[in-house]
C-alpha cells in the first residue's frame, strides 16, 4: 500500500537560508525539539492533565474527558477581543470531526480519509502530513461520512486509526510510520472513525459498523511494539463455540438464540466514547446498538441483549470485565451509549460520589457511580416518547407504542439521537454540563420484507446494506427538527439554560475557567457564551458548518483557541444550513489577533434540473430505489441545497441523463462514490432518473406557485 508523507519546515520565526547545510541543521533542530517535547508525554503527564491545561494532550483534554480548561486569560470580560491569528486549509470538502491534540505549540489533527496534519501553531504552517491512502471504496462501509475524530499522543509517537481499520503509530517529529496493525476483519463491513486513547502504555481502539452486520469489540495494543495485549467483545458469539470471556456466558442468557444473532454479529460496536480513572484503575467504554435495530429480529424471545447500549468498566491491564450499566435494555431504536463519557466527583444528597455522566442518544442524562456501576439518577434532557422515565433500579419504563409492532411510531428522539458523538463538556466551577442537544424525528414501522445484509429488500436504508429491520414509514414525522446548546445541572437533573440554534448537528463544546463555553454551529458560526447564563459574548463566521469541538492551550504564555471546521457526518452529508460551503479549515484565535478572516465562499445558486424525459409510471419504483440507495448521501432532490455531497436535484442535466457513467463504474471512485454495478441495473437508473426529475418538477411547480 502506498503511503504519502509530506514534510515541511516550519518557519518558527526564523528566516530560512538558501544554504542547504543550514536548512539541514534547521530540520534537525526542529526534529530534536519535537522529539523532546512529545517524548515527555508519558503516563504521569497524562494523569496530571486534570491539573494542567497548558496543553491539550488527549481527545477529551484529560483522562476524565471533561473538556474543561483551567486557562482564564480569555474570559467573559475580554472574549470580545478575540481575533484570528491564522487559518489552515485541510484540503477537504468532507466532514471534519476531529479534536486537535496540542503540545508546546505543536498541533496534531486528522482530516477526512484519516489524513494526519502536524501544524506549528505559532505560525499556522504545516510541519508534516501523513496520508494512509485509505482505499476510496471503503467509503461505502462508512455509515456516516469518511470522518476521523483524532489522534493520541504518547512518548514521542502519534497514534491514529484509518477508516479501513488500521491502527498506525507515527514518529511525532517526522510523521514517519513506526508500526501498523490491521485491527479488524477486512472482509466484513467494519470501519474506524474514533480517536484512540492511551492508558498505561496501551493504545485502545474500537470500531464501527453495527448496522452492517458485525460484532463489536475493543482492543488494546502495546504502544511501543504494536503487539495486541487484549481484546474485549461486547456481545456473545456463536453459543456452540467457547466464549472469549466468562461474562459473555452471562450476556448470552439475555439473548434468544432462535434469532441466530451471531450470524449478523449482534452489533455492539464501541466506536467513540472512552474515559479512564487511574486511581480506580478502571477504563470505561460506551457500547453501541444492536444489529439489526429491530430487536424482534435479532432476539425474538426478548431479553436485554447485553452489553448493547451500556457503559462498561474494564481493567486496562488485561481487559477484564468489572461492571456494566445498561441504559437501553434490548435497544430497539439505535440508541447507542457511545456518546461522551465524563468523570466527575459530585456531592449528591450530602455525600461525595465518584460518578460517570453521559447524555446518550436515548434522551436521558445519566449519573452512575463509577466505582461499581450503581445507578444514581436519570432524567430526560429533551422530550422523549419511548419511555416515561427510569425506576429506582435504573430500568426504563418503556411505552408500548414505541415497540412499532402494529402501527407506525414516530421515534423521539430519532436514531440520530438527542445527543450524538459531538462532545459535551463539564465545568466544575459552574457545576454544569454543556450538551449539543438536538431532535431529528424518524417514523418507524416493522419491515416485513427485511432480509439480512440486503441492499434491495426495501428496508430502511437497505440500499446501503443497513441491518435495521425497521421500515422508513411514508407517514411524515410531526415533531419539529431542532438543535440547541443545553446547560444541564447533573445533580438537580434539570436544565439551567439553553440557546436555540437554527437546526441540529451543531458542534461539540469547550468550557473554561474564564466562565466561557465555546461552540461551533451548523450555520457556520463559532461562538462564545457566558457559562453561567448562556449570554452570547462573541461570534465569528467560519464559512461552513461546525460539528467538531474546540480546544484551548497556551503558546509562549498566550492563550489560543482553535476549532476544526468542516460540515459533514450522517446528517451533514445531505443537508447544511449555510450559504457558504468552504473547505475544511483550522481556525486559531487569540486576544488581539488581527488576521482578516478568509472570505466566505458563496457559490452561485444552481438551477433545479429540468428537461430530462421520463415515464411518470417509473416514479414509484424510482422512489423506492432512490431511498434505498441514494438518499443517505444525496438527500431529497431539489429540497435544500445539499450537504457536503451534491444534491442531485441541482445537478447538470447531462449528468443525470448519464447516471450509468457515475453509478455503474469507478468514475468517481476517488471522491468516495461507490460502484453500484452489482446492486443496480440500467433499468433501475431509468427509474431513479424519473424520481429525480419528477421530484425536481414538483419542487419547481411549488416555487412558481408561491411567487
Amino acid at each position: 500500500m502506498n503511503i504519502l508523507v509530506k514534510f515541511t519546515i516550519p518557519f518558527l520565526a526564523i528566516m530560512v537560508s538558501c544554504d542547504s547545510s543550514k536548512n539541514d541543521a534547521l530540520v534537525k533542530g526542529t526534529n530534536e525539539h519535537l522529539t523532546a517535547v512529545t517524548s515527555a508525554i508519558d503516563d504521569q503527564v497524562l494523569a496530571n492533565a486534570k491539573n494542567d491545561s497548558k496543553n491539550w494532550l488527549s481527545y477529551g483534554l484529560n483522562y476524565s474527558e471533561n473538556r474543561f480548561s483551567q486557562l482564564e486569560e480569555v474570559s467573559e470580560g475580554n472574549v470580545d477581543k478575540l481575533g484570528l491569528l491564522w487559518s489552515y486549509d485541510l484540503n477537504s470538502i468532507r466532514g471534519v470531526e476531529a479534536t486537535p491534540v496540542v503540545v508546546d505549540g505543536i498541533m496534531y489533527v486528522t482530516a477526512p480519509w484519516s489524513i494526519v496534519h502536524a501544524i506549528d501553531t505559532r505560525t499556522g504552517k504545516q510541519i508534516w502530513t501523513y496520508d494512509p491512502m485509505v482505499p476510496r471504496e471503503t467509503g461505502i462501509k462508512a455509515c456516516c461520512d469518511v470522518v476521523n475524530r483524532g489522534v493520541a499522543l504518547y512518548k514521542g509517537k502519534i497514534f491514529f486509526a484509518s477508516l479501513d481499520g488500521r491502527l498506525i503509530s507515527l514518529d511525532a517529529a517526522t510523521g514517519t510510520k513506526v508500526w501498523e496493525q490491521v485491527t479488524l476483519d477486512t472482509t466484513k463491513n467494519y470501519t474506524i472513525t474514533g480517536a484512540p486513547r492511551v492508558f498505561k502504555g496501551k493504545v485502545i481502539i474500537g470500531n464501527g459498523g453495527a448496522e452492517y452486520g458485525v460484532r463489536g469489540y475493543i482492543t488494546a495494543y502495546d504502544a511501543e511494539s504494536g503487539a495486541q495485549v487484549w481484546r474485549w467483545y461486547s456481545v456473545p458469539g456463536n453459543p456452540d463455540e467457547a466464549y472469549e470471556q466468562p461474562e459473555l456466558e452471562m450476556a448470552a442468557e439475555t439473548w434468544d438464540p432462535s434469532g441466530k444473532y451471531w450470524e449478523l454479529g449482534g452489533g455492539g460496536t464501541m466506536w467513540d466514547a472512552m474515559a479512564y480513572d487511574p486511581e480506580l484503575n478502571l477504563m470505561y467504554v460506551g457500547v453501541g446498538n444492536g444489529s439489526p435495530w429491530n430487536r424482534r429480529l435479532r432476539s425474538p424471545g426478548g431479553g436485554d441483549n447485553l452489553f448493547l447500549s451500556s457503559i462498561v468498566a474494564l481493567d486496562p491491564d488485561d481487559g477484564r470485565y468489572k461492571w456494566h450499566y445498561q441504559e437501553t435494555p434490548g435497544d430497539h431504536w439505535d440508541y447507542t451509549a457511545t456518546q461522551s463519557l465524563i468523570l466527575a466527583d459530585l456531592e449528591i444528597e450530602g455525600s461525595k460520589r465518584k460518578v460517570i455522566m453521559q447524555a446518550p442518544k436515548n434522551g436521558f442524562f445519566f449519573v452512575v457511580d463509577r466505582t461499581n456501576g450503581e445507578f444514581i439518577s436519570a432524567q430526560n434532557f429533551v422530550d422523549v416518547n419511548w419511555a416515561s422515565g427510569y425506576d429506582d433500579k435504573g430500568r426504563p419504563m418503556e411505552l408500548e407504542a414505541a415497540e412499532y409492532k402494529s402501527a407506525a411510531y414516530e421515534a423521539i428522539p430519532g436514531p440520530n439521537g438527542a445527543h450524538n458523538w459531538h462532545p459535551m463538556s463539564y465545568n466544575p466551577n459552574t457545576g454544569l454540563v454543556y450538551i449539543p442537544a438536538q431532535g431529528i424525528p424518524v417514523v418507524f414501522e416493522d419491515d416485513p420484507n427485511w432480509v439480512a445484509n440486503s441492499r434491495a429488500s426495501g428496508g430502511f436504508m437497505s440500499g446501503t446494506g443497513w441491518n435495521t429491520g425497521a421500515l422508513g414509514s411514508a407517514v411524515p414525522p410531526q415533531s419539529p427538527i431542532f438543535g440547541h446548546l443545553l446547560a444541564w445541572d447533573p445533580v438537580k437533573q434539570k436544565a439551567a439554560w439553553k440557546v436555540e440554534h437554527i437546526g441540529p448537528w451543531n458542534g461539540g463544546t469547550l468550557s473554561t475557567a474564564g466562565n466561557l463555553v465555546f461552540q461551533g454551529s451548523a450555520d457556520g458560526r463559532f461562538v462564545a457564551y457566558n457559562a453561567t447564563n448562556g449570554n452570547k459574548l462573541w461570534e465569528v463566521p467560519v464559512g461552513t458548518g461546525v460539528v467538531a469541538a474546540p480546544v484551548t492551550y497556551l503558546v509562549d504564555g498566550r492563550q489560543y483557541v482553535s476549532i476544526a471546521a468542516g460540515w459533514g457526518g450522517s446528517y451533514g452529508m445531505s443537508a447544511h444550513h449555510t450559504e457558504s460551503q468552504s473547505p475544511g479549515k483550522i481556525y486559531t484565535f487569540s486576544l488581539g489577533g488581527k488576521t482578516p478572516m478568509p472570505e466566505l465562499e458563496i457559490p452561485e445558486p444552481k438551477p433545479i434540473v429540468s428537461g430530462i424525459a421520463y415515464d411518470p409510471k417509473d416514479i414509484g419504483a424510482g422512489t423506492k430505489l432512490y431511498i434505498s440507495h441514494c438518499i443517505m448521501c444525496h438527500g431529497v432532490p431539489a429540497v435544500g441545497n445539499g450537504g457536503n455531497i451534491p444534491n442531485l436535484g441541482y445537478a447538470d442535466k447531462n449528468k443525470i441523463e448519464n447516471l450509468k457513467t457515475f453509478v455503474l463504474t469507478d468514475a468517481l471512485k476517488e471522491l468516495g462514490m461507490p460502484n453500484f454495478s452489482s446492486k443496480l441495473t440500467e433499468d433501475d437508473l431509468t427509474k431513479i432518473q424519473a424520481f429525480i426529475q419528477g421530484t425536481a418538477d414538483a419542487v419547481s411547480s411549488q416555487i412558481a406557485a408561491s411567487r
